[in-house]
């Protein structure tokens, strides 16, 4: 007889139903994408208000990032004790709360004290709203639909950009970027109220009849058939809680693969070092070149904008092509494309296309890197497996402004620093062809409950041929 997560994973796709959940979860994307944009644009201009070096002003993403790294690894690590629904919601509002209030900092150290809270709250929306939506999303269509999921984030982007130029022209403009996204986000936390507890965490903690009523209301909703099935006992669990939870987590994650896990790791931290190095410092590396706040803001945008265009292919390609063709291939391009942007600063078209192309290629990378990272886990592991996986990188990135700002770029110049960055996402792309299997068309916890689709061959399987 067929379990309940099996009859989730193969019911048919509903915008009404399965959709709801993807749009809700999205825009929560959003504004975690944002919030990391809107970094890069508040770093000149907190520059000038607070008269920073450049090396001080790499402290407005380090702040943001690292509370999200410590965001992601507590979260993560919440969502899969307390559920996805729960967190869903108090994560944005966490957000939303210190956000308004950095808006108000009478001081440089009291804003960067308020982003890093910020960041606590948004740095658990990714890892929280992933594990949920994949948790809700058929089988045949989960690659396209995570993959989807990451178009949210250059609508934020450019969504940043355009907001943030446009406020120039206002006296205490950095404050109103910061004041703006408070009140959707509000907005958005009530919505989230609505969303339905993940029936695949609710069976795996042997809340059966709370996982039979979302079950069957999805079967109706969806229109599938009625059939019998059944929920497998929970697997045990050691209930400790607090930091003490977080370590064990951690340490079943190496345990469950420490070549997955280590692949997972480099992926996430060399892929997004490139990436945000570029999102935090572009602008002001414009503005060094000699363009104005508002060329520079928008050159930008642009470099986000593509980035819309981009996701889509990227979700046309990863079930075609798969993950790890998708991400091996266009990661090391993005890296390529920066140094080339690096060589011809001084030329305006070619920098402007070399910025486009980045964005583009970068874009088609990071949701395939999305999708395949949670589907290497299973369900009791996903949301602290993406969470782990998540912080390391936001810890990497963090102090990355630092460095940029303080010894890379004034040291290595732009052409080095940005060769060494691609250099590394090449070696991780490498491990991961080594360490890390395909899951493509694979069944969610395939290898840990051995209920391999039709014709699909088990991670199990792929995991022993290593």
């Amino acid at each position: 007889m067929r379990t309940g997560d099996q009859i989730v994973q193969d019911l048919p796709w509903r915008w009404g139903v399965q959709g709801k959940i993807f749009i809700i979860g999205g825009l929560g994307y959003l504004f975690d994408a944002y919030d990391i944009a809107l970094n890069g644009f508040l770093m000149p201009l907190l520059g000038t208000h607070f008269d920073l070096t450049l090396s001080q002003r790499g402290f407005v993403a380090t702040a943001n990032l690292i509370g999200m790294a410590i965001g992601a690894i507590a979260w993560g690590s919440i969502a899969d004790r307390i559920g996805r629904k729960k967190a869903f919601s108090v994560t944005l509002l966490i957000f939303a709360l210190f956000s308004v209030l950095g808006a108000l900092s009478p001081t440089y150290p009291v804003f960067l004290l308020l982003r890093f809270l910020a960041g606590v709250g948004l740095g658990g929306c990714i890892p929280v709203d992933y594990a949920l939506v994949a948790e809700f999303s058929p089988k045949k269509y989960r690659g396209r639909v995570l993959t989807a999921l990451d178009v949210w984030w250059p609508v934020g982007v450019t969504l940043c950009g355009l907001v943030s130029t446009a406020m120039l022209t206002l006296d205490h403009n950095w404050r109103w970027m910061l004041a703006t996204m408070t009140l959707p986000a509000l907005l958005l936390f009530w919505v989230r109220r609505g969303v339905p507890e993940s029936p695949v965490y609710l069976t795996k903690k042997g809340r059966e009849a709370e996982a039979r009523a979302v079950i069957d209301d999805l079967v109706a909703r969806t229109g599938a058939p009625v059939v019998p099935y059944v929920i497998p006992a929970p697997v045990e669990s050691s209930g400790a809680k607090g930091p003490r939870a977080a370590m064990e987590q951690l340490r079943d994650l190496w345990k469950f693969s420490a070549r997955i896990t280590s692949a997972s790791w480099l992926l996430f931290g060399t892929v997004l070092l490139v990436y945000y190095a570029a999102l935090s410092w572009m602008p002001s590396i414009l503005k060094e070149e000699g363009l104005g706040d508002t060329a520079a803001f928008m050159t930008t945008t642009l470099m986000s904008g593509v980035g819309i265009t981009a996701v889509l292919v990227s979700t046309a390609l990863v079930d075609l092509v798969g993950r790890k063709w998708l991400i091996g291939v266009t990661a090391p391009l993005s890296g390529l494309a920066l140094v080339a942007f690096a060589y011809m600063m001084h030329m305006p078209t070619g920098a402007l296309v070399a910025i486009a192309v980045f964005g583009f290629l970068m874009q088609l990378t990071i949701p395939a890197l999305y999708a395949y990272v949670p589907e290497l886990y299973p369900t009791l592991l996903r949301a602290s497996g993406f969470g782990y996986a998540s912080s390391f990188s936001r810890v990497l990135t963090g102090f990355a402004p630092l460095l940029f700002g303080s010894v890379m770029w004034p040291v290595l110049g732009l052409k080095l620093t940005f060769g060494v960055l691609a250099l590394a996402v090449v070696a991780a792309v490498v491990w991961m062809a080594v360490a890390a299997p395909e899951t493509k068309g694979r069944a969610l916890d395939e290898d840990a409950e051995g209920a391999a689709a039709p014709g699909a061959k088990p991670l199990a399987a792929d995991q022993a041929a290593l």
